[in-house]
């Protein structure tokens, strides 16, 4: 891991070429100014992440109710005086902290904006920096909600942030119905998102 300069914030500049030289196949981030690399999602992992996008779209700019949200799938974050560079696997946004969420012609590919909504589908090759690194960069940015799934064991966990700290509000598992923060406006089927 290179050491940022302490006059000089940001990432290394051999950290930043690293990340761009990683190949598409691969999801790179800078955690901490230290690059991780992963595969590309298994099946499990991409068709739970595809499912719930899906069943949260009334919340993405529906005129109708619940909507007021912008919801993206894997959007790239850049956050904090690194900048960290995150990938979460859902991220949504209140539409009044994202009224336009293409922005400009000349806008960047990645979002420098903190979502109010992160979800990240874990995987044993993942879960560790989900779990420890990501969930830290998304507190000391103010997320204020968090989703952990893992589509193998079928649990869905449901984070909010209060006074800086993580509170686990529920654990949910397998085929429940639930109801669960911010999007406790509809019902989601667990089955749904474990759905073959």
């Amino acid at each position: 891991m290179s050491a940022q300069h302490p006059l000089f914030p940001g990432n290394a500049p051999d950290v930043e070429a690293a990340f761009q030289a990683v190949p598409d196949e691969m999801v790179a981030e800078i955690l901490d100014g230290e690059l991780f690399t992963f595969p590309r999602p298994a099946r499990p992992h991409t068709r739970t992440a595809s499912r719930l996008g899906r069943r949260l779209g009334p919340f993405d700019d529906d005129p109708g109710e619940p909507g007021g949200w912008v919801i993206l799938d894997e959007p790239e974050l850049h956050l904090g005086p690194g900048p960290d560079k995150v990938v979460p696997d859902l991220a949504g946004w209140r539409r009044e902290r994202m009224p336009d969420a293409l922005g400009p012609d000349d806008a960047p590919a990645h979002y420098d904006i903190a979502p109010d909504w992160v979800c990240e589908v874990i995987s044993p090759g993942t879960e560790r920096v989900d779990r420890g690194k990501k969930m830290r960069i998304y507190r000391r940015e103010g997320v204020r909600h968090a989703w952990l799934i893992n589509p193998v064991a079928q649990t869905l966990e449901v984070y909010r942030l209060d006074d800086g700290r993580w509170s686990l509000l529920d654990t949910h598992e397998g085929d429940e119905a639930v109801r669960a923060e911010p999007f406790d406006a509809l019902e989601l089927p667990l089955a749904a998102l474990w759905a073959r």
